[in-house]
């Protein structure tokens, strides 16, 4: 008893360590050693970039989407190569009008059936070699679109996916109490993600800039968002998915944690879907190190919330069965307990520890709690904007 008891500890243990540390560490172990993925080509002539097509989904964005389309028209990108299609998801407000004012060349006026069926659709409708991705929200810098679309002169790139910067607006608290960490977080995906991209493949993107060349563009199930179908069946198409740090965006972020939990839970009710169902399980098509990546960044980090509840009840057991090594199971259950007593009084002490230990704690039970919601009533391919972000 005693043995099982300390075997699934120190295993939960280690993999809730590697999944969160010691991937990272091995990665940029590797790109001291390993040489760099792909052909290593130069960006591409700024004289003859390809046609790209920039498209945003947008459902009830009055409010952003003129801002949104000048943005866009203002990009560092030759205006005769350059299409701005916005696809209306069912808006209910003025989005298509404002946004055919404010100067879009498309604007489609579709039936509400979810981000993905309307970028479906546009995807049609693209003129572009290239199609190029964005939120309604998401403001990008000059030269993004240049940068992104420099990826495509490797031809072993079939998806490429920016920078997203989050920034705070004015509400900093927000009506959830206290402010959100994901900025810290954010910055460590991004470094980890670099290293994955300059190894081999990224395993997730994001949804405020990303492209794909146009014949691999993948049509996948309305509730399985972009930003984690896309790269790794990319990869399964024996293409790479890259990351393109001088690519860059701003958005807005969730200013509250309690809104940044919202947020996730309903991300992870769209993410289990994609795991369990969409294809991500399989290794099909996974060259070894991409399957380790998927491994590691991806099933071990969605599975921590499990981990952590089979680590905290095995060290419960441990102190309470007494025995060899008790003084270091007392140590270790003090810390897992110090953890969520810091993420506890983040709501009356808003110091920035306690903060991100909140913000861990709040993060890692939305993985759990979407896959409950996804568990007991499916997932809806339709989306509303998160609170605070536009």
């Amino acid at each position: 008893m005693r043995t099982a008891l300390e075997i699934v500890f120190w295993v939960s243990v280690a993999l809730v360590v590697w999944t969160q540390l010691g991937y990272a560490a091995a990665l940029a172990l590797a790109a001291r050693v390993l040489p760099a993925a792909g052909a290593g080509q130069g960006a591409l002539e700024p004289s003859d970039p390809p046609d790209l097509s920039l498209i945003i989904a947008a459902h009830d964005e009055a409010s952003v989407i003129a801002a949104k389309v000048e943005n866009a028209l203002a990009l560092n990108y030759p205006r005769e190569r350059l299409e701005l299609i916005v696809a209306c998801d069912g808006c209910t407000d003025d989005t298509a009008a404002l946004a055919r004012e404010a100067g879009a060349d498309v604007v489609l006026e579709l039936p509400r059936g979810g981000k993905i069926r309307a970028q479906d659709t546009a995807v049609q409708r693209a003129r572009g070699a290239i199609v190029a991705f964005s939120d309604a929200n998401a403001l990008w810098e000059p030269d993004a679109a240049r940068v992104l679309v420099s990826a495509f002169a490797d031809p072993q790139v079939g998806y490429a996916c920016g920078q997203v910067r989050f920034v705070r607006g004015a509400d900093a608290e927000g009506a959830g109490g206290a402010p959100n960490q994901e900025g810290v977080y954010w910055r460590y995906e991004l470094a980890v993600r670099a290293l994955e991209s300059r190894l081999s493949s990224i395993t997730a993107g994001n949804g405020a800039i990303y492209a794909t060349r146009r014949e691999s563009y993948v049509v996948v199930d309305p509730v399985m968002g972009h930003d984690l179908s896309l790269p790794f069946n990319t990869v399964k198409r024996g293409l790479r998915a890259v990351y393109v740090a001088g690519a860059r965006a701003n958005e807005k972020m969730v200013p509250s944690l309690a809104g940044e939990f919202a947020r996730k839970r309903r991300m992870m009710s769209h993410t289990w879907a994609i795991v369990l169902r969409g294809g991500m399980l399989s290794p099909r098509g996974y060259p070894p190190g991409y399957a380790l990546m998927i491994l590691s960044h991806r099933l071990l980090r969605y599975s921590t919330a499990a981990l952590h509840v089979l680590a905290l009840a095995a060290n419960v057991a441990l102190v309470a069965l007494g025995g060899p090594g008790q003084t270091l199971y007392i140590v270790t259950l003090a810390l897992q307990l110090a953890l969520l007593l810091a993420a506890a009084l983040a709501g009356v002490v808003p110091i920035r520890p306690l903060l991100i230990a909140r913000y861990y704690v709040l993060t890692t039970a939305s993985l759990a709690a979407g896959l409950w919601d996804w568990l007991r009533h499916g997932t809806d391919a339709t989306w509303d904007a998160a609170e605070g972000t536009r």
